[in-house]
């Protein structure tokens, strides 16, 4: 049986709380991906030029740091990792902390949540953060989703 990790990214709890659905529809661990500098709402606002968030995101080599790092990623196999869409991909920290781990023998399963967006070009900007990985597709999650539709797609990602 393979061992699966369910990390996620959330800034105002939306995707926190897909995450903690996911983990509990399969029997997933959980580990959330905190910045080391947590996000005010003064930095979330995409309207602004000169947020914090807006700043990083026009930056792709820009990576904030995770506050705690997990020490135990060598004992999973499946890795969901889920997000929030910030300018149509992953926010940069998922980069900080896909380049953390060896992925190889890994696969990585990217998720994330949005109000109108889809995946569009993720896994195209994640792939050189975890190359060694196996990058399943992606798929985006709104707030009214229910836990058979996680349990089903987690299941046919890892079949």
């Amino acid at each position: 049986m393979r061992r699966k990790l369910v990390a996620y990214f959330s800034a105002t709890g939306v995707t926190a709380r897909v995450a903690e659905m996911l983990a509990d529809a399969i029997g997933a661990d959980i580990y959330e991906i905190e910045p080391a500098c947590p996000y005010t709402q003064e930095d979330l606002n995409w309207r602004d030029q000169h947020s914090r968030s807006s700043v990083e995101m026009q930056n792709p080599g820009y990576r904030p740091a995770i506050a705690v790092k997990r020490d135990n990623m060598d004992l999973y196999d499946v890795v969901f990792v889920g997000f929030p869409i910030w300018w149509y991909t992953a926010p940069m920290i998922i980069h900080t902390f896909l380049e953390s781990y060896n992925w190889t023998g890994k696969t990585v399963i990217p998720f994330a949540t949005s109000g109108g967006s889809d995946m569009g070009k993720v896994n195209e900007k994640l792939r050189s953060s975890c190359p060694s990985a196996m990058l399943a597709e992606g798929k985006v999650f709104w707030t009214g989703v229910s836990s058979s539709e996680l349990h089903n797609w987690a299941a046919s990602q890892t079949e």
